[in-house]
């Protein structure tokens, strides 16, 4: 269910907080679905438990989880949730565009004019 890749230059708990987050946007974790313990994480993982402490207090701080103090961390309900997962999702990808683009020299205005058109298409691909 969840995986990390050693190889990956992103840190551990990094990794974590996505792979989670994309089994809440996929359905996989529904809200108010337990995730998995820290310690029992820990050992499937074969890593340290403050990372898993970690991602699952960053995930808490974006308001994707919530904590139960001697029960565990629940995925947090609501359509907030899953809006909140495919926002942070957007802005990455379009971290990922702004920087190719620039890399290419496109102009922040072309950008952006480029941007607003794609999203009055609907995002659809062509």
């Amino acid at each position: 269910m969840i995986t990390i890749d050693y190889k990956d230059r992103r840190p551990i708990y990094q990794q974590l907080m996505e792979k989670i987050e994309e089994l809440a946007a996929s359905g996989l974790i529904r809200p108010d679905e337990q995730l998995p313990s820290v310690r029992g994480l820990a050992v499937e993982l074969a890593i340290n438990p403050n990372t898993i402490q970690r991602a699952y207090g960053e995930l808490e701080k974006k308001g994707i989880v919530y904590s139960v103090p001697g029960r565990g961390s629940f995925l947090a309900s609501g359509q907030e949730t899953l809006l909140a997962i495919n926002r942070e999702r957007s802005r990455q990808e379009l971290a990922k565009l702004a920087a190719r683009a620039k890399t290419f020299g496109l102009s922040r205005a072309d950008f952006l004019a480029d941007a607003a058109a794609a999203y009055d298409e609907g995002g659809t691909e062509q």
